[in-house]
Parts: C-alpha cells; sequence; structure tokens
C-alpha cells in the first residue's frame, strides 16, 4: 500500500508513549525465521545448513515481523550493495571478483562482475527473473548502487559510475565518469553508496583508503568552503561524508576524520546518520550523527597521529580513547555498538513495519551477523540512542553477513546477505552464495507494489510520501520540473499531520524560484522543531539568500535542536551580525551539552577572534565563573583565548587541569609559544612539567625559562611515561646514561623496552655494540637483554660476532641466538649466517630449529626442510571443512592460545595489543572463518594491520605496522610487544607495504589447531 496515511490521533499517543513501548518491545521473544527449533536446526548436516533451503533457518527474528527468502544462489551470489527501483525490482552489485588483484586465493571471472535486476513478477514475495543490466572488470566489488530513474549511479573506487538506460530495455546503454581518482581500489573503505535526499541532493562518503577525489576529467575536487578534497590535513584527515547536486556538481564535505563510514543515511529532515568501524577488535565500532562540517576524531586534528599515541588527557578506555572523545573540536557518538563491521544503513520512513521501527535507523552489522534498529531520542542539541535488534543469525550460524538494507515501494525491508564464514580484510570463504532477505509485518507474504502516476502533479505529491528513495527522486524531480505549477499541491502536503511529509514538500518548494521566503516562514512557523531544524538546512544551501535575519531571531529559540542549526549556519557567515548571533547562542551553552558546545566550534571556525571578541565584554569577569564559559574558553581557537586558557590551566588540578592543557595543542605554534612559557614562572612541578609537554621544541630551547626548567622537571619525574615524552620531545642526548640504566635493570618490561628504543634512537648504536663486545659475561648478557628486542641493525651485527665469536662460552651463544627471535632478526640470521654458511655443527642445527618456528612463513619452511629430522609439525590437517566439524577442548584451546597467539594478540587486558584484539571474536566468525584466518593469514588481512618495511637512512630496516602517521613522524608498532617505536620521517628513506600477512603460518597438530578454534569460538560479546 501507498505511505500516505497522516498521523493520527492513535498514532500521536503511539509516540506519546514511545519508551514505554521501547521498553515491551526490547523485551519482545524471538523466533526461528522458519519455524524450526534450535535442535532441529542442530541435527541438519553442514551441507543443509548452507543450502538456500535452509536459509531462513540460520535466522532469528522478533516475533511481530516475518522474515522471507526474496533470491538465493545461482540467482545472484555475494551481494555487497543493493537499491530498489519505483517498481520495485531489487537491484544488486555482486563482489564475486572480490579482491582478486590484491589476494590472488579468491576467484576470478574474467567478464568481470555483474549489476542484476530481481523482479517479483507474481507478487509472491520471491524474485523469479533476473536481468543482467551491466557486466564489466571495471564494477568488480563495486560498493554502492543508486537508482534514479534511467540512471544508476555504481560507486566502483577508483571511479563513480553513471549508467543510462536510454531506450528502457533495462540494459546499460551508456556509462559515463561522475567521479574519480578515489583511492583503495576494490577497497572496503573506500568509496560507498548515493542516497537521495530531501533537497534533491546527493549524499556519499568514503572511507579512509579513499583519500582524494576528482571530476570526471581528472581534476582534483574543490568544495564549497573551498578547500581541496584531500585526507592531508588542510583541513580534511581519513573518511569523509558529502554532498552534491545529482550531476555531481557544487559538492560539499560534511563532515571527515572517520575510519570505515559505511553508507550515510539521510532522513526527511535533511540530517543524517552513518556507522564507522574501529581498527578491528578494538570495540569501539560507533554510530554517529553527522553534524554538518564536523569532525569526528578518529585521528587527531591537528597533527594526524594515531589514537594509541600518548597524548594529555588521554580517555580512560580503548573504545572511547578510539575517537579523541576528549579533544575539543571532535563531535560526539551517537552510540559506540562495541566490535563489529558495521555496512549498509537506511532510515526507514514506513509505516509498514511495526511502530517501534518506524523513523529510525536500521543498520546491518556484518560482524556480530545482525541488523538491529537504533531508537532515537533527543537530548539537547543532540541524541541518545539504544539498541533494538530486528533480525539476526541464530546459534550455530557464523554465515549470515547483512551487507545492505533498504526500503521498497510497499514499505517492506530487504536485507542484502554476501553469505560468507568471514567478512572484510579482503578474503572470502564463498564465493557461490548470496542472499537477498525481506522483512515484512506477519502473514504479509505478498509483495505488492503500488502504482505510481508520475504524470500529474497530484500523483507526485502522493509519490513524494512514499518511503522508497528512487521513488521519491522521480517525484521530485518532477515536480521541481513543474515549478510553481506544483505549488498549490506541495503547500497542500505542508499541511499533512506527519512532519516528514511536511519536511519533503518544504524541500521541493525551497528549490522553486521565487518561493523560498514564503515557505521558510511558514515551516519556522511550524509547530514541529524537526521541519523548523530542516527549513534552516535547507535555508543554507540557497547561494543567493541572506539568511542572517533568521538565524539572529532563531538564535533565542527555546529549542537547542533549532539553535544547533543556527550554530552550523554560521560556519562561513561573512556577515557583521554573525559574530552577535554567535554570542547570543554561546550565552544559552548550559555547560553541559558537548552537541551544542560543538556545534558552536563549527560555526565559529575560521571566525573564532571576532566571534571571541563579541562574546568576551558580554561575560567580562565572569568568563572562569560558570562551566559554560569555561568551556568556551577550551573549545575556542583564538588567540585572545590563549591567556585564559593558561589561566585556568594553572588554577585548576587533576582532570580539568589536564583538559585545558591539552587545549594548547589545537592552537598554533606562534601564537601559544610565549603564553607557556609565561606559565613557567612560579609554578609548580606539575604544571611545569605540563608546559614542557606542550611547548614547541625548537622554541622552547632559545628560552632561558624553558632551559632553566628543563633539568628540574627530569630529576623530578615520577611517572616514566612523563620522562620518556620529555626526552624524546627535546631529543635529549645527555640522558643517554639514564636511558641505558633503565633498559638494563628493567629489560623484560614495557619500561625498559621503551628506554632502549628511545636510547637508540636519540643516541644511535654506538654504544650498545661496545657493550656487547665487553669481555665482561654479565655486561654481554644484560646488554642482550635490554637491546635484541630493537631490530637495530648494527646491534644484530653486533650480535651475529658474538653468535661467531668460538671465545665465547655456550651460553652468551645461545642466549644471543635466542635473543634474535623477532621478525627481523629471523631475516637476518636466515641471510648473513644460514645462507652464507657462516654456521655449521651444533650451532647450525641450533638455529635451524630456532628458525623452524620463526613467524616469517617461507623462512619456517625452508629451515625445516633443512633440519635432518622435521617429522614434527608436519601432519597433515585436512581441509576447513573437515576440520570445522570436528570438537575440541576450550581448556586446552586456550593453553594452545597462550603458547602461540598472545604474543601478538589481547583477550580482555591480557597479551600483547600487535594484532587484531580477539575478546570477541567467536561473535564475529564461526569455525570455518576462524580455521580460514589461522591457516591462511595473508589471504585476509584486516585493514590497518598491513606489514610495513620502514628503510632507514642509515641502511637499518625496522618492520611493523603501522599505529599512527603525522607529518613529522611514524609510530610504529613492533611484533611480539606491546611497545611501539617512534621514527622520524626524515630519517626513512623508503617505506614499502608488506604483501604477507605479519602473522605467521603456525604448524599445528590437528588437535592443537581444533582445540585453539574451539577455545576462540567461546569468545562473545556478552
Amino acid at each position: 500500500m501507498t505511505q500516505t496515511s497522516s498521523f493520527s490521533v492513535k498514532k500521536g499517543l503511539q509516540h506519546l508513549s514511545f519508551l514505554l513501548l521501547l521498553t515491551l518491545a526490547i523485551g519482545c521473544k524471538s523466533k526461528n525465521a522458519s519455524g524450526l527449533s534450535q535442535a532441529e536446526y542442530d541435527s541438519l548436516s553442514v551441507e543443509d545448513r548452507h543450502s538456500a533451503k535452509y536459509a531462513l533457518a540460520g535466522l532469528n527474528s522478533p516475533d511481530d515481523v516475518e522474515v522471507t527468502l526474496f533470491a538465493a544462489e545461482p540467482m545472484l551470489t555475494n551481494p555487497t550493495n543493493m537499491d530498489i527501483d519505483a517498481k520495485g525490482r531489487v537491484w544488486v552489485c555482486e563482489g564475486y571478483n572480490y579482491r582478486n588483484q590484491l589476494n590472488p586465493l579468491n576467484p576470478y571471472k574474467k567478464e568481470g562482475d555483474r549489476i542484476l535486476i530481481l523482479e517479483d513478477t507474481n507478487q509472491d514475495g520471491k524474485a523469479d527473473t533476473t536481468k543482467v543490466f551491466y557486466q564489466g572488470e571495471d564494477v568488480n566489488s563495486a560498493l554502492g548502487i543508486t537508482v534514479l530513474g534511467n540512471k544508476v549511479i555504481v560507486s566502483a573506487s577508483p571511479n563513480v559510475f553513471v549508467f543510462t538506460d536510454e531506450n528502457n530495455d533495462d540494459v546499460a546503454d551508456k556509462k559515463e565518469i561522475m567521479f574519480q581518482g578515489v583511492d583503495g581500489v576494490q577497497h572496503d573503505h573506500a568509496i560507498h553508496a548515493f542516497s537521495f535526499g530531501p533537497d534533491g541532493k546527493l549524499y556519499f562518503n568514503f572511507g579512509n583508503a579513499g583519500k582524494h577525489i576528482k571530476d570526471k576529467n581528472g581534476k582534483a575536487l574543490v568544495d564549497k568552503n573551498g578547500n581541496t578534497i584531500t585526507d592531508e590535513g588542510k583541513p580534511y584527515r581519513q573518511g569523509m561524508a558529502f554532498r552534491c547536486d545529482v550531476d555531481g556538481s557544487n559538492i560539499e564535505v560534511l563532515g571527515h576524520n572517520f575510519r570505515n563510514n559505511y553508507e550515510l543515511a539521510v532522513d526527511a529532515f535533511g540530517r543524517m546518520w552513518q556507522s564507522d568501524n574501529d581498527d578491528d577488535g578494538n570495540k569501539g565500532t560507533r554510530i554517529n550523527f553527522v553534524m554538518d562540517y564536523g569532525n569526528y576524531g578518529y585521528t587527531d586534528e591537528m597533527t594526524g597521529a594515531g589514537w594509541e599515541d600518548r597524548r594529555t588527557n588521554m580517555e580512560d578506555s580503548i573504545p572511547l580513547r578510539h575517537w579523541h572523545l576528549n579533544d575539543p573540536g571532535v563531535v560526539p557518538n551517537l552510540l559506540q555498538t562495541g566490535a563489529g563491521s558495521p555496512t549498509g544503513i537506511t532510515v526507514y520512513e514506513g509505516d509498514l513495519l511495526p511502530f517501534r521501527f518506524q523513523n529510525q535507523v536500521i543498520h546491518c552489522d556484518a560482524g556480530p551477523m545482525v541488523v538491529r534498529s537504533y531508537p532515537v531520542l533527543k537530548n539537547g542539541a543532540g541524541f541518545t540512542a539504544t539498541i533494538d535488534p530486528l533480525i539476526g543469525s541464530r546459534p550455530g550460524n557464523s554465515w549470515f553477513r547483512p551487507a545492505d538494507v533498504t526500503t521498497a515501494p510497499d514499505g517492506s525491508l530487504f536485507v542484502a546477505d554476501w553469505y560468507d564464514p568471514g567478512v572484510g580484510g579482503h578474503a572470502m570463504g564463498d564465493s557461490l552464495k548470496g542472499r537477498i532477505f525481506r522483512i515484512t509485518p506477519k502473514n504479509h507474504d505478498k509483495y505488492e507494489v503500488p502504482k505510481f502516476d508520475f504524470t500529474t502533479t497530484k500523483g507526485c505529491v502522493e509519490a513524494l510520501k512514499n518511503p522508497n528513495l528512487a521513488v521519491r527522486y522521480i517525484a521530485w524531480e518532477n515536480l521541481n520540473k513543474q515549478g510553481s505549477k506544483a505549488e498549490n499541491s506541495l503547500a497542500e502536503m505542508m499541511k499533512d499531520e506527519n512532519p516528514r511529509f511536511r519536511a519533503r514538500a518544504l524541500g521541493v518548494l525551497m528549490k522553486i524560484s521565487g518561493l523560498e521566503k514564503k515557505y521558510i516562514d511558514i515551516a519556522l512557523q511550524d509547530k514541529n522543531e524537526d521541519l523548523q531544524v530542516a527549513a534552516i538546512r535547507f535555508m543554507r544551501e540557497l547561494s543567493d539568500f541572506d539568511s542572517t535575519p533568521y538565524l539572529k531571531t532563531l538564535s533565542k529559540h527555546i529549542s537547542p535542536q533549532v539553535r544547533r542549526e543556527v550554530a552550523i549556519a554560521l560556519h562561513n557567515n561573512q556577515s557583521t551580525e554573525a559574530a552577535t548571533i554567535w554570542s547570543d547562542l554561546a550565552g544559552q551553552h548550559d555547560g553541559k551539552d558537548r552537541w551544542y558546545l560543538e556545534a558552536l566550534g563549527i560555526g565559529a571556525e575560521g571566525q573564532w577572534d571576532t566571534f571571541m571578541a563579541n562574546w568576551s565584554p558580554r561575560v567580562g569577569s565572569a568568563w572562569n565563573k560558570t562551566v559554560a564559559n569555561r568551556d568556551i574558553i577550551w573549545r575556542s581557537r583564538s588567540k585572545s583565548s590563549l591567556t585564559q586558557l593558561a589561566t585556568l590551566a594553572k588554577e585548576t588540578t587533576g582532570a580539568n587541569q589536564l583538559r585545558y592543557f591539552r587545549a594548547f595543542d589545537f592552537h598554533r605554534e606562534s601564537e601559544k609559544t610565549d603564553v607557556l612559557l609565561g606559565l613557567l614562572k612560579n609554578a609548580d612541578p606539575s604544571v611545569t612539567l605540563l608546559v614542557l609537554k606542550h611547548l614547541d621544541p625548537v622554541k622552547a630551547n632559545k628560552s632561558a625559562d624553558f632551559r632553566a626548567a628543563l633539568p628540574k622537571v627530569l630529576n623530578n619525574i615520577i611517572n616514566p611515561n612523563d620522562y620518556f615524552d620529555i626526552v624524546s620531545r627535546y631529543n635529549l642526548k645527555d640522558q643517554r646514561a639514564k636511558l641505558l640504566g633503565m633498559a638494563m635493570t628493567y629489560p623484560d618490561s614495557s619500561l625498559g623496552k621503551e628506554a632502549a628504543n628511545i636510547m637508540l634512537a636519540i643516541n644511535g648504536p654506538t654504544e650498545v655494540t661496545k657493550l656487547l663486545g665487553s669481555p665482561d659475561k654479565e655486561t654481554v648478557m644484560k646488554t642482550l637483554s635490554a637491546f635484541a628486542h630493537s631490530d637495530n641493525k648494527f646491534v644484530m651485527n653486533a650480535m651475529s660476532k658474538l653468535i661467531l665469536d668460538k671465545s665465547k662460552p655456550k651460553e652468551i651463544v645461545d642466549f644471543a641466538v635466542e635473543s634474535l627471535s623477532s621478525w627481523n632478526g629471523d631475516v637476518f640470521i636466515w641471510e648473513n649466517l644460514i645462507k652464507t654458511n657462516k654456521v655449521s655443527g651444533d650451532l647450525k642445527t641450533t638455529i635451524l630449529k630456532k628458525l623452524s618456528g620463526s613467524w616469517q612463513s617461507g623462512i619456517r619452511t625452508d629451515a625445516s626442510k633443512m633440519l635432518t629430522t622435521s617429522a614434527e609439525g608436519s601432519e597433515t590437517l585436512g581441509s576447513i571443512a573437515d576440520l570445522a566439524k570436528l570438537s575440541g577442548n576450550a581448556t586446552t584451546g586456550k593453553a594452545v592460545y597462550t603458547s602461540y597467539c598472545q604474543s601478538c594478540h589481547l583477550i580482555g587486558k591480557e597479551g600483547v595489543n600487535f594484532g587484531p584484539g580477539l575478546s570477541e571474536i567467536g561473535s564475529k566468525y564461526g569455525k570455518e572463518g576462524l580455521l580460514a584466518s589461522i591457516l591462511n593469514p595473508s589471504a585476509g588481512i584486516s585493514f590497518g594491520y598491513e606489514g610495513h618495511i620502514l628503510t632507514m637512512k642509515y641502511g637499518s630496516e625496522i618492520q611493523g605496522i603501522i599505529a599512527s602517521q603525522t607529518e613529522n613522524e611514524i609510530l610504529l608498532k613492533m611484533p611480539g610487544s606491546n611497545e611501539m617505536t617512534k621514527v622520524k620521517r626524515s630519517l626513512i628513506a623508503k617505506n614499502t607495504e608488506m604483501k604477507e600477512s605479519m602473522m605467521p603460518k603456525f604448524q599445528f597438530k590437528k588437535q592443537e589447531i581444533v582445540d585453539l578454534v574451539e577455545y576462540l569460538s567461546t569468545l562473545k560479546k556478552q
């Protein structure tokens, strides 16, 4: 049925009782989509569980919805993304050729991937015909499809294509490039799908592999604010959210500093919602309400440093630290959902599904194998949200991988299932399956698509009320072309009881020349604040419209939601009254609403000095008397605020003091240096230390006050991390003796290892190599313990001399061999001692035994072959499918994990934070997926965990995972260690990404790997 019903009294009461209904809804029992009991499902064979016949048996859903299978293999395979057109047909991007150019283990079809059209011609709720709209290698693993009339936008990095069906035969006749130059070919973190907004514009995003975007001619794009669209920090970083006209013109960056923001959903009021993935395993996956022009904190806004870099006022947990949430200028998260691999998202604005899902964000998370609703409530200028599961995988099914969710013209919901034992990491375990599910109320099997009359104004207005975006696009375009002729019908729609319908009508009317002011006035008088928000948003898009008088009036609005939009509307507003309006808004900050504060920051960007010059006289001497005023000083980027920030930093203690000192990092060095140096006079030790952690080293060294304060700070530091920060920041070569003492005294601790790394970085290896040549046995043993882990080429050369020195005691030689056990150390021994035949006899056997357990799979294999006895570890394991059928012992598996895996992975707080965290890995992968990841680690390397080889200008090589990069240095995570090494870019000759995973291919016995997988399967979200 067409979604034209207005809000009745009954529905209004439903909204008033939303919280009660939500509580009851979340408590609803879930059922299996096929009706099979868990016992019946468990009794199915593995083959049956994977067959389309039992596809529904693997899913659970709430009692008040029905899930049916719309389409499955062989009709389609590997659906990455989908859209539904005005006829109710499902358009699907297939990903059979997923990442083959980087992962040759994946299959390949030389004809290229397909864009399919699936149709249910007899309205029984099942697709019965399929058509190939387009096939080619240029759309391999496309991650986005949007149907706009006879045009289809396909997102396939590095390109965004527009295909046109000129003769309506469901075959592409023309292919054009809308955008190109996006990095990340076939990358999950690159360009994603487009969404049609109520303002007639397109909304889309790319993840942090996208980096930049160019027009169809290859020219770098400059956005509406005059910034070249690149992720180099000028001003944008990492993943971005965009808006543009339907033809790709007038592009804007609406948000940045995401990791992998996978699709952008826009509601009728123009509000944007999206998900974002964390660095795998850190339980920081999030849902964002996207405030225009906001920074979302994946990396340091100013330097680009990663979240693992130590900084002042770091958040106390990794999921929060992951997004720099304590930093001024970072927009809060709507909701953090733990571990996951988020994918498609939509705002469901139909009324077919149960009430609790209506007007809510519906989202796929392929990691935990679930489709969820996120009921949202307003909270000041922002929102809060909870989680309400819609459909999910039942126990025993670890292959459901929802990739996208879309609303059909009848109001039903469709879900695309990639269907695979794993997700992401550029690997796939199954290339032959894929499903599309349909979600409806119970007993609503028929798929009856409404008939639309797009030839009349009345028909288009009716179609504009439909929940399907493809329908609304055609209606919007036709009404827009009619111009003022459509006014009366749209004006009538603006009287509808449903505010979302009113907002959609407003979105068209605002684009009809001559009618803008009339309907802005009407909308701003509307009793619904969301419609007023929509009016402000749409008003901002009018290039020749003076919005300042409206903003001035609305700045005193009772609703913080409206005032938030007014603040954002001041972004780049050069009116002489903008500063006054901003000060009015700032005066209403309550000191509790971070959303409101960040909206003020967005509005003041680029005009801080002018705005603060207006605000400061208003508050006068009370500038530091209220939490709200202190918030504004903390958030301000005005030069005039620096002295006030210094006062707050000096007068406060504890967390507040750290907060204010961190704020200095967001001011230009040239402006803050003198202010910080001024804090050194008569300062207590804690303030002096913090000053030194935030000064520019080059400028600080010119100051007598700094030179006087530095030795006092060094002598009184209690926390070793503070000591390391100061020594590294100022490159203090005179701390060599203390660093050496720490390294030698605590060789097995993180403290000793960091001391060793800093000493080598600052002072070089000369003294260490001398100590390794010492005739004193105890000195040599201590030096090996302290510095062998460093992977420094010169240190390793000195260690090899020890190994080859026949005069050295066996104890030293054996310890040197064992100490070189690292990623780089194994390479060094293999290349310099074994392949050159410099060792023989028992020593060679000892080294080969060590290398037979190497991290490096090639070295491990070759070393094992050279051993005279290599039976151990050569047991044939069999296929992954056969191994998955075996039962293991989780207790024994935990011991296997401790032996093999703990040196690189965290479970809870135990282990090493090198590879992806495994605390909830059992919620993401079933046994097949776990086995594939362990046995073929290079087949699916999680994004952000690729190994890199840094070749240094002095000849040495360092290998590890890049945790963070800034303009001046790279922070490298080292294998088997919680420690990270900072490497100055000026010292790096070459940075090479490794093709193989840094995870070794261990030689497991069959029972060991079965037990290990049994244990990992128990690690699930509680």
